[in-house]
Protein backbone atom coordinates (compact mmCIF):
# COMPACT_ATOMS: atom_id res chain seq x y z
CA UNK A 1 0.00 0.00 0.00
CA UNK A 2 1.52 3.45 -1.20
CA UNK A 3 1.90 6.18 1.94
CA UNK A 4 -0.20 8.91 1.81
CA UNK A 5 1.99 12.04 0.57
CA UNK A 6 -0.46 14.91 2.39
CA UNK A 7 2.35 16.93 5.14
CA UNK A 8 -0.75 17.34 7.25
CA UNK A 9 -4.15 19.56 8.10
CA UNK A 10 -2.46 22.58 8.06
CA UNK A 11 -4.93 25.74 7.76
CA UNK A 12 -7.91 22.84 7.45
CA UNK A 13 -7.83 22.20 11.18
CA UNK A 14 -9.17 25.88 11.71
CA UNK A 15 -12.73 24.83 9.34
CA UNK A 16 -15.64 24.71 10.89
CA UNK A 17 -16.92 21.51 9.11
CA UNK A 18 -20.67 21.89 10.03
CA UNK A 19 -20.80 25.07 7.22
CA UNK A 20 -20.42 22.92 4.39
CA UNK A 21 -22.96 20.32 3.08
CA UNK A 22 -21.51 16.64 2.75
CA UNK A 23 -20.04 15.20 1.28
CA UNK A 24 -17.84 18.17 -0.02
CA UNK A 25 -14.55 18.78 -1.57
CA UNK A 26 -13.24 22.18 -0.18
CA UNK A 27 -10.68 23.98 -1.62
CA UNK A 28 -8.34 26.41 -0.04
CA UNK A 29 -7.84 29.24 -2.42
CA UNK A 30 -4.69 30.10 -0.32
CA UNK A 31 -2.59 27.28 -0.15
CA UNK A 32 -3.64 26.72 -3.82
CA UNK A 33 -2.05 30.20 -4.03
CA UNK A 34 1.07 29.22 -2.02
CA UNK A 35 1.80 26.12 -4.22
CA UNK A 36 0.75 28.40 -7.51
CA UNK A 37 3.83 30.76 -6.56
CA UNK A 38 6.08 28.14 -5.56
CA UNK A 39 5.64 26.62 -9.32
CA UNK A 40 6.32 30.39 -11.17
CA UNK A 41 9.74 30.70 -8.75
CA UNK A 42 10.87 27.77 -10.45
CA UNK A 43 9.75 28.82 -13.77
CA UNK A 44 11.25 32.18 -13.35
CA UNK A 45 14.32 30.71 -12.14
CA UNK A 46 14.63 28.59 -14.74
CA UNK A 47 12.97 30.15 -17.52
CA UNK A 48 11.00 26.60 -18.07
CA UNK A 49 7.14 26.69 -18.59
CA UNK A 50 4.82 24.83 -16.24
CA UNK A 51 1.58 23.63 -17.34
CA UNK A 52 -1.44 22.68 -15.28
CA UNK A 53 -2.40 18.86 -15.99
CA UNK A 54 -5.86 18.99 -16.03
CA UNK A 55 -5.92 15.00 -15.78
CA UNK A 56 -5.27 15.74 -12.48
CA UNK A 57 -7.09 19.32 -11.26
CA UNK A 58 -9.10 20.70 -13.93
CA UNK A 59 -11.51 22.80 -11.42
CA UNK A 60 -12.00 25.75 -14.14
CA UNK A 61 -13.55 28.22 -11.29
CA UNK A 62 -10.21 28.86 -10.43
CA UNK A 63 -8.86 29.33 -13.86
CA UNK A 64 -8.78 33.36 -13.19
CA UNK A 65 -6.15 32.43 -10.29
CA UNK A 66 -4.01 29.89 -11.96
CA UNK A 67 -3.74 32.09 -15.24
CA UNK A 68 -1.64 34.09 -13.20
CA UNK A 69 0.91 31.80 -12.05
CA UNK A 70 1.26 28.98 -14.98
CA UNK A 71 2.31 29.36 -18.44
CA UNK A 72 -1.04 26.89 -19.65
CA UNK A 73 -2.11 23.72 -19.53
CA UNK A 74 -1.59 19.90 -20.97
CA UNK A 75 -4.60 18.36 -22.14
CA UNK A 76 -5.28 14.44 -22.75
CA UNK A 77 -8.07 14.47 -25.00
CA UNK A 78 -10.49 16.36 -26.78
CA UNK A 79 -13.35 17.83 -24.28
CA UNK A 80 -9.64 19.05 -21.46
CA UNK A 81 -8.50 20.61 -24.68
CA UNK A 82 -12.00 22.49 -24.56
CA UNK A 83 -12.00 22.99 -21.35
CA UNK A 84 -8.59 24.60 -21.57
CA UNK A 85 -9.60 26.97 -24.19
CA UNK A 86 -12.83 27.90 -22.63
CA UNK A 87 -11.36 28.89 -19.17
CA UNK A 88 -7.70 28.75 -19.36
CA UNK A 89 -5.11 30.78 -20.88
CA UNK A 90 -1.92 30.31 -22.10
CA UNK A 91 -0.02 27.20 -24.39
CA UNK A 92 -1.86 24.26 -24.83
CA UNK A 93 -0.28 20.77 -25.08
CA UNK A 94 -1.89 17.77 -25.69
CA UNK A 95 -1.27 14.20 -25.57
CA UNK A 96 -3.15 11.01 -25.71
CA UNK A 97 -2.31 6.96 -26.61
CA UNK A 98 -4.36 7.54 -29.39
CA UNK A 99 -6.35 10.14 -31.04
CA UNK A 100 -9.25 9.46 -32.56
CA UNK A 101 -9.76 10.19 -36.45
CA UNK A 102 -13.00 11.88 -35.64
CA UNK A 103 -11.28 14.62 -33.14
CA UNK A 104 -8.09 14.85 -34.54
CA UNK A 105 -8.68 18.39 -36.32
CA UNK A 106 -10.68 19.94 -33.48
CA UNK A 107 -7.62 18.73 -31.02
CA UNK A 108 -4.56 20.37 -33.10
CA UNK A 109 -6.62 23.66 -33.93
CA UNK A 110 -7.09 24.01 -30.03
CA UNK A 111 -3.45 22.77 -29.25
CA UNK A 112 -0.14 24.52 -29.28
CA UNK A 113 1.40 21.19 -29.55
CA UNK A 114 0.29 18.07 -30.37
CA UNK A 115 1.97 15.38 -28.56
CA UNK A 116 2.12 11.84 -30.16
CA UNK A 117 2.12 8.34 -28.23
CA UNK A 118 4.31 6.62 -30.91
CA UNK A 119 5.76 7.05 -34.46
CA UNK A 120 2.77 5.36 -36.11
CA UNK A 121 0.01 7.77 -34.50
CA UNK A 122 2.73 10.74 -35.61
CA UNK A 123 2.59 9.31 -39.36
CA UNK A 124 -1.15 9.03 -38.85
CA UNK A 125 -1.94 12.55 -37.74
CA UNK A 126 1.05 14.98 -38.40
CA UNK A 127 -0.12 16.08 -41.46
CA UNK A 128 -3.58 17.10 -39.62
CA UNK A 129 -1.21 19.53 -37.16
CA UNK A 130 0.93 20.99 -40.04
CA UNK A 131 -2.17 21.88 -41.57
CA UNK A 132 -3.36 23.71 -38.35
CA UNK A 133 -0.37 25.32 -37.87
CA UNK A 134 0.23 23.13 -34.76
CA UNK A 135 4.27 22.17 -33.31
CA UNK A 136 4.51 18.61 -33.12
CA UNK A 137 5.92 16.09 -30.56
CA UNK A 138 6.43 12.36 -29.79
CA UNK A 139 6.32 10.38 -26.30
CA UNK A 140 9.92 8.59 -25.90
CA UNK A 141 9.39 5.81 -23.26
CA UNK A 142 12.92 5.96 -21.64
CA UNK A 143 12.95 2.44 -20.40
CA UNK A 144 14.01 3.50 -17.22
CA UNK A 145 11.22 2.38 -14.61
CA UNK A 146 10.59 4.74 -11.13
CA UNK A 147 7.57 3.34 -10.70
CA UNK A 148 6.72 2.50 -7.20
CA UNK A 149 3.93 0.11 -8.54
CA UNK A 150 3.40 -1.14 -11.84
CA UNK A 151 0.00 0.66 -12.87
CA UNK A 152 2.00 3.99 -12.18
CA UNK A 153 4.97 2.84 -14.38
CA UNK A 154 4.98 3.96 -17.84
CA UNK A 155 8.21 2.55 -18.46
CA UNK A 156 6.86 -1.07 -17.00
CA UNK A 157 7.90 -3.73 -19.55
CA UNK A 158 5.09 -3.92 -22.11
CA UNK A 159 3.95 -0.49 -21.55
CA UNK A 160 1.79 1.18 -24.22
CA UNK A 161 3.06 4.61 -23.36
CA UNK A 162 5.78 6.10 -25.54
CA UNK A 163 8.33 5.26 -28.54
CA UNK A 164 10.86 3.00 -26.62
CA UNK A 165 14.18 4.83 -26.51
CA UNK A 166 15.94 2.06 -27.91
CA UNK A 167 13.80 2.16 -31.50
CA UNK A 168 14.76 5.89 -31.53
CA UNK A 169 18.30 5.94 -31.29
CA UNK A 170 19.48 5.62 -35.50
CA UNK A 171 16.26 7.38 -36.32
CA UNK A 172 16.14 11.05 -36.91
CA UNK A 173 12.83 12.79 -37.62
CA UNK A 174 13.27 16.51 -38.27
CA UNK A 175 9.53 17.36 -38.44
CA UNK A 176 9.39 16.37 -34.74
CA UNK A 177 9.96 19.40 -32.81
CA UNK A 178 10.12 17.99 -29.42
CA UNK A 179 10.18 15.59 -27.21
CA UNK A 180 7.96 14.22 -24.43
CA UNK A 181 8.44 12.34 -21.38
CA UNK A 182 6.50 11.32 -18.23
CA UNK A 183 7.86 8.64 -16.14
CA UNK A 184 7.06 9.87 -12.27
CA UNK A 185 3.75 9.31 -10.18
CA UNK A 186 4.25 12.05 -6.96
CA UNK A 187 8.04 11.68 -6.71
CA UNK A 188 11.08 14.11 -5.98
CA UNK A 189 14.03 15.14 -7.41
CA UNK A 190 16.15 12.23 -7.45
CA UNK A 191 14.23 10.03 -9.85
CA UNK A 192 13.87 12.79 -12.36
CA UNK A 193 17.49 13.50 -12.17
CA UNK A 194 17.83 9.31 -12.67
CA UNK A 195 15.07 8.94 -15.62
CA UNK A 196 17.23 12.38 -17.21
CA UNK A 197 20.79 10.40 -17.25
CA UNK A 198 19.20 7.63 -19.09
CA UNK A 199 18.08 9.76 -21.78
CA UNK A 200 20.99 11.71 -22.19
CA UNK A 201 22.75 9.72 -24.99
CA UNK A 202 20.06 10.02 -27.06
CA UNK A 203 19.75 13.58 -26.73
CA UNK A 204 23.69 13.96 -26.75
CA UNK A 205 23.33 12.37 -30.33
CA UNK A 206 20.81 14.67 -31.72
CA UNK A 207 21.50 17.89 -29.88
CA UNK A 208 20.08 20.98 -30.64
CA UNK A 209 17.54 18.91 -32.86
CA UNK A 210 14.61 19.79 -30.52
CA UNK A 211 13.12 22.86 -29.99
CA UNK A 212 11.22 21.58 -27.03
CA UNK A 213 11.52 18.78 -24.27
CA UNK A 214 8.60 18.41 -22.09
CA UNK A 215 9.59 16.25 -18.62
CA UNK A 216 5.83 15.43 -17.91
CA UNK A 217 4.00 15.44 -14.40
CA UNK A 218 4.64 13.32 -11.20
CA UNK A 219 6.85 15.98 -9.84
CA UNK A 220 6.38 16.75 -6.11
CA UNK A 221 7.10 20.41 -6.82
CA UNK A 222 5.87 21.64 -3.86
CA UNK A 223 6.48 19.36 -1.27
CA UNK A 224 8.71 20.95 1.68
CA UNK A 225 11.43 18.54 1.21
CA UNK A 226 11.67 18.74 -2.43
CA UNK A 227 15.42 19.38 -3.89
CA UNK A 228 14.05 22.59 -5.49
CA UNK A 229 17.73 24.07 -5.99
CA UNK A 230 19.24 20.65 -7.50
CA UNK A 231 15.84 20.91 -9.95
CA UNK A 232 16.70 24.89 -10.99
CA UNK A 233 20.41 23.42 -11.85
CA UNK A 234 19.00 20.61 -13.62
CA UNK A 235 16.57 22.73 -15.75
CA UNK A 236 18.86 25.29 -16.36
CA UNK A 237 21.86 22.65 -17.43
CA UNK A 238 18.76 20.61 -19.76
CA UNK A 239 17.89 23.97 -21.76
CA UNK A 240 21.61 25.74 -22.01
CA UNK A 241 23.11 22.02 -23.53
CA UNK A 242 20.57 21.35 -25.47
CA UNK A 243 19.07 24.65 -26.96
CA UNK A 244 15.28 23.52 -26.02
CA UNK A 245 12.61 25.11 -24.22
CA UNK A 246 12.23 22.68 -21.07
CA UNK A 247 8.47 22.45 -20.14
CA UNK A 248 7.18 20.41 -16.88
CA UNK A 249 3.37 19.60 -16.40
CA UNK A 250 2.70 18.70 -12.97
CA UNK A 251 -1.11 17.85 -12.01
CA UNK A 252 -0.69 17.00 -8.05
CA UNK A 253 1.79 19.68 -6.83
CA UNK A 254 -0.32 22.28 -7.83
CA UNK A 255 -3.04 21.55 -5.59
CA UNK A 256 -1.17 19.22 -3.46
CA UNK A 257 -2.60 19.28 0.50
CA UNK A 258 -4.99 22.24 -1.02
CA UNK A 259 -7.78 20.42 -0.21
CA UNK A 260 -10.08 18.40 1.68
CA UNK A 261 -13.25 15.69 1.17
CA UNK A 262 -15.63 16.68 3.94
CA UNK A 263 -17.91 13.74 4.94
CA UNK A 264 -20.53 12.46 7.59
CA UNK A 265 -20.80 9.57 9.76
CA UNK A 266 -24.51 7.70 8.53
CA UNK A 267 -24.05 4.53 11.02
CA UNK A 268 -21.95 2.42 13.41
CA UNK A 269 -21.91 -1.16 13.63
CA UNK A 270 -19.86 -3.82 14.47
CA UNK A 271 -18.48 -6.88 12.72
CA UNK A 272 -15.26 -8.18 14.86
CA UNK A 273 -14.64 -4.87 15.30
CA UNK A 274 -16.09 -1.25 15.39
CA UNK A 275 -17.46 -0.02 11.52
CA UNK A 276 -18.66 3.24 10.41
CA UNK A 277 -20.54 4.06 6.98
CA UNK A 278 -19.95 7.49 5.78
CA UNK A 279 -21.70 9.44 2.88
CA UNK A 280 -18.34 9.26 1.28
CA UNK A 281 -17.59 6.33 -1.00
CA UNK A 282 -14.21 5.18 -1.95
CA UNK A 283 -15.01 3.93 -5.03
CA UNK A 284 -17.16 6.52 -6.07
CA UNK A 285 -15.13 10.12 -4.36
CA UNK A 286 -11.71 8.31 -4.16
CA UNK A 287 -11.01 5.76 -6.37
CA UNK A 288 -7.20 6.32 -6.47
CA UNK A 289 -7.74 4.59 -2.56
CA UNK A 290 -8.47 1.43 -4.01
CA UNK A 291 -6.56 1.54 -7.22
CA UNK A 292 -3.35 2.52 -5.72
CA UNK A 293 -4.26 1.70 -3.14
CA UNK A 294 -3.81 3.81 -0.50
CA UNK A 295 -5.11 5.05 3.00
CA UNK A 296 -5.81 8.81 3.09
CA UNK A 297 -4.76 10.72 6.04
CA UNK A 298 -7.98 11.73 7.77
CA UNK A 299 -8.12 15.42 9.33
CA UNK A 300 -7.66 15.37 13.55
CA UNK A 301 -7.25 12.09 13.69
CA UNK A 302 -6.44 10.60 16.97
CA UNK A 303 -3.24 9.07 18.76
CA UNK A 304 -3.00 5.09 19.29
CA UNK A 305 -4.68 5.28 22.43
CA UNK A 306 -8.29 6.09 20.73
CA UNK A 307 -11.18 3.28 18.86
CA UNK A 308 -9.78 2.24 16.11
CA UNK A 309 -12.55 2.30 14.10
CA UNK A 310 -12.95 0.78 9.97
CA UNK A 311 -14.41 3.52 7.47
CA UNK A 312 -16.75 2.17 4.49
CA UNK A 313 -18.97 3.86 1.99
CA UNK A 314 -22.17 3.37 1.46
CA UNK A 315 -22.05 1.88 -1.75
CA UNK A 316 -22.77 -1.86 -2.42
CA UNK A 317 -19.50 -2.86 -3.45
CA UNK A 318 -18.25 -5.23 -0.61
CA UNK A 319 -14.65 -3.47 -1.11
CA UNK A 320 -15.83 0.31 -0.70
CA UNK A 321 -13.27 0.76 2.29
CA UNK A 322 -11.29 3.48 3.18
CA UNK A 323 -9.02 2.31 6.04
CA UNK A 324 -9.13 2.26 9.71
CA UNK A 325 -8.58 5.34 11.42
CA UNK A 326 -8.01 6.04 14.96
CA UNK A 327 -10.88 8.35 17.20
CA UNK A 328 -10.86 9.60 20.76
CA UNK A 329 -14.60 8.29 20.60
CA UNK A 330 -16.47 5.80 18.83
CA UNK A 331 -17.82 7.96 16.05
CA UNK A 332 -21.50 8.83 16.30
CA UNK A 333 -24.41 9.15 13.75
CA UNK A 334 -24.34 12.41 11.75
CA UNK A 335 -20.34 13.28 12.72
CA UNK A 336 -18.02 15.15 10.41
CA UNK A 337 -15.04 14.12 9.52
CA UNK A 338 -12.28 14.91 6.31
CA UNK A 339 -9.79 13.55 4.44
CA UNK A 340 -6.94 15.14 3.57
CA UNK A 341 -4.92 16.47 0.25
CA UNK A 342 -8.14 15.21 -2.06
CA UNK A 343 -8.01 18.35 -4.32
CA UNK A 344 -5.88 16.36 -7.05
CA UNK A 345 -7.40 13.22 -8.69
CA UNK A 346 -10.21 12.44 -6.42
CA UNK A 347 -11.96 15.21 -7.61
CA UNK A 348 -11.66 14.56 -11.05
CA UNK A 349 -12.76 10.69 -11.13
CA UNK A 350 -15.78 10.85 -9.06
CA UNK A 351 -18.77 8.87 -10.51
CA UNK A 352 -22.11 8.44 -10.13
CA UNK A 353 -22.51 4.67 -9.20
CA UNK A 354 -25.38 3.34 -7.50
CA UNK A 355 -26.62 6.64 -8.30
CA UNK A 356 -24.42 8.34 -5.30
CA UNK A 357 -24.24 11.73 -4.95
CA UNK A 358 -20.95 13.57 -6.04
CA UNK A 359 -19.96 15.91 -3.39
CA UNK A 360 -20.33 19.54 -3.69
CA UNK A 361 -17.39 21.66 -4.15
CA UNK A 362 -16.26 24.92 -1.83
CA UNK A 363 -13.53 27.01 -2.23
CA UNK A 364 -12.54 28.48 1.42
CA UNK A 365 -10.25 31.52 2.09
CA UNK A 366 -7.80 30.16 5.34
CA UNK A 367 -6.97 33.79 6.09
CA UNK A 368 -9.86 35.37 6.03
CA UNK A 369 -12.14 32.42 6.58
CA UNK A 370 -14.84 33.60 3.50
CA UNK A 371 -16.34 30.09 2.53
CA UNK A 372 -18.04 30.09 -1.14
CA UNK A 373 -20.04 27.08 -2.20
CA UNK A 374 -19.55 26.97 -6.17
CA UNK A 375 -21.29 23.74 -6.98
CA UNK A 376 -23.74 21.42 -5.72
CA UNK A 377 -24.65 18.13 -7.98
CA UNK A 378 -28.70 16.73 -7.63
CA UNK A 379 -30.41 14.10 -9.69
CA UNK A 380 -30.38 16.06 -12.69
CA UNK A 381 -26.65 15.03 -13.44
CA UNK A 382 -26.70 11.51 -12.63
CA UNK A 383 -30.17 11.68 -15.34
CA UNK A 384 -28.18 13.48 -17.91
CA UNK A 385 -25.18 10.77 -17.75
CA UNK A 386 -27.70 7.84 -18.65
CA UNK A 387 -30.36 7.88 -21.52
Amino acid sequence: MLPTQSSGAGKFSDLDLSRLPSPCFVIDEIKLTENLQILKDIATATDAKILLALKAFSMWSLAPLINDYLAGCCASGLWEAQLAKKYFSGELSSFAPAFKPSEIEDIAALSSHLVFNNLSQHATFADVALRQGTETGLRINPQHSEGQTAKYDPSMTGSRLGQPLDQLMQLDRPEINGLHLHNLCEQGFDPLARTVAAIEPYLSAHKGRFQWLNLGGGHMLTQPDYNTEALIALLKRLSSDYAAQIYLEPGTAIAFDAGILVGEVLDVTDNDGPIAILDISATCHMPDVLEAPYRPAMLNEASEDGVNVTLGGPSCLAGDVIGTYTFPDMPERGQRLAFLDQAHYSMVKTTTFNGMRMPSIAIWNSQTDALKLVREFNFSDFERRLS
